[in-house]
């Protein structure tokens, strides 16, 4: 345990909207079992707003996993077959908690580093590019900052196109195009949210919310039975199936957020294994739900990106279409808020206390994201490019590096804080599963897995154009005018 000097400070406000000091293992003005963070007072303030214990950031996690990924992975199956399908999601699933777990362990080393020097994180969300920046250098930061920037915002247009799409299935008097406008202005309310800490509420309704959608897909496909005439025929181009892929490697990637839901936290240090069993939990929507779909509608799915497009209209795809909605606004909100954090310190306001303020800050960030979301509608084939092109180098490349080069000196492994697992003791094993990270992911999700997504991804643009008004939407029945009859 790291010893008290040695405790970095993380804001934790309580009731009465006080500051306390907590270190990264938890040591710090409260007491070590205190985890309400605050005066110990039961408030409601407390108990929906104020979330910052290991249940707290296991919900984050979980609900930030399994956003719209949940509709578009019926279609990856289409592309993949049953079997990859299955196999994939297991083997990214597990890699990617891994390289959660390695930012975790980069995270609780920066923080203890930076305490001997002084520094104070009062006031202040560390987020992963400063992580870098501190254990690396410079370069590092700077790869960080892009990588995971960019990634967040595509995040961010998705749960946008996810929006409209989604809800165009309810009401599809509007286009998609005109559902995005309005949804964009729904989202861009999330300025209001200050940071990771005050989504307890949120991350709980969340996680509840694609449960009942992933039950309702594997449910309600198992009910309706296979289609006329089925076919299983996936995979049978390398294009889809590596397009089917990196959207798996995408589904389980994104933990872009991770440090800053570490840092909300009372006692960060105990995050370690989270990530994995919000994964574990995440098994159980994923797999039932992307089984079912692809057995009974098969290759139809090929042009269905949507799961909802082929299930019948009835009062529970309804409501599962309605609590998506709402989820993929608090995804939104993820995916937005370390870009807020980014542009606060830019221009100066990350320490303003006024949350108004704050908001009228960050609104500049929504407009790009929006008009993104309009240009690009490809709901699902987006996930893919942003998989290999982005979370690829984020989510997994960049830690596993990251990890072997901070500690490639036995001083560093020596005086590390976070030791290794007690299930992989040896830093020779840890430094082996981290190249072979690095090299199957530039291999197999950048390498292959870039070109089959973007040449999927342009193959949309020529069939449905920029701006496309309505994607995948049935095209309008056009009623035929009766034969005259012959005149005698």
């Amino acid at each position: 345990m790291v010893p008290r000097e040695q405790a970095e400070e993380a804001i934790v406000a309580d009731g009465n909207g006080k500051e306390e000091e907590m270190g990264v293992m938890g040591v710090g003005a409260a007491a070590d079992g205190d985890e309400h963070g605050g005066s110990g007072k039961f408030s409601v303030k407390n108990l929906f707003w104020h979330g910052g214990s290991v249940w707290d950031a296991w919900f984050s996690c979980a609900s930030n996993q399994v956003a719209q990924v949940l509709l578009t992975l019926p279609y990856s199956f289409s592309q993949l077959g049953m079997l990859s399908g299955v196999l994939l999601q297991l083997f990214y699933g597990f890699m990617g908690s891994w390289t959660a777990y390695l930012i975790s362990v980069l995270y609780v080393e920066y923080r203890s580093r930076k305490e001997k020097e002084g520094v104070s994180f009062k006031n202040h969300v560390i987020q992963w590019f400063e992580v870098l920046d501190g254990l690396l250098g410079p370069y590092w930061k700077a790869a960080g900052l892009a990588f995971n920037c960019t990634f967040l915002l595509f995040g961010s247009v998705i749960q946008l196109i996810a929006c409209a799409s989604n809800i165009y299935y309810i009401n599809d008097r509007l286009d998609k195009r005109t559902w995005t406008y309005i949804f964009g202005a729904c989202c861009a309310t999330t300025v209001f949210i200050p940071s990771f800490h005050n989504y307890r509420i949120w991350s709980f309704l969340g996680l509840g919310m694609t449960t009942y959608t992933a039950w309702y897909l594997a449910i309600a496909a198992l009910v309706n039975g296979q289609v006329e005439g089925v076919t299983h025929t996936g995979p049978t181009k390398l294009v889809l199936y590596f397009t089917g892929a990196t959207n798996i490697l995408y589904t389980f990637g994104g933990h872009a957020v991770t440090v800053e839901i570490m840092h909300a936290m009372w006692k960060p240090a105990r995050f370690k294994y989270i990530y994995l069993l919000a994964t574990l939990y995440v098994f159980t929507l994923t797999l039932p739900s992307a089984s079912a779909m692809y057995w009974a509608f098969g290759d139809g799915l090929l042009t269905h990106s949507n799961a909802f497009a082929l299930l019948p209209k009835t009062r529970w795809r309804d409501a599962a279409v309605i609590l998506m909605l709402i989820h993929q606004f608090i995804t939104f909100g993820f995916a937005c808020t370390p870009l807020y954090f980014v542009w606060e310190k830019v221009i100066g306001m990350h320490d303003t206390k006024s949350i108004c303020l704050r908001a009228l800050a960050r609104l500049p960030i929504v407009v790009p994201i929006w008009f993104l979301a309009i240009i690009f509608p490809f709901f699902g084939p987006i996930n893919s490019a942003v998989g290999a092109l982005l979370v690829s180098f984020t989510v997994y490349i960049i830690p596993a590096l990251a990890h072997i080069l901070t500690y490639r000196t036995a001083s560093a492994r020596m005086n590390a804080v976070e030791k290794p697992p007690s299930f992989l003791p040896s830093w020779t094993g840890m430094f082996v599963i981290n190249m072979f990270i690095v090299v199957w992911v530039l291999v197999v999700g950048f390498g292959l897995g870039g070109w089959a997504s973007m040449v999927n991804f342009i193959r949309q643009i020529d069939t449905f154009g920029l701006f496309a008004k309505c994607y995948q939407c049935p095209k309008p029945v056009v009623a035929q005018s009766p034969v005259p009859l012959p005149h005698h």
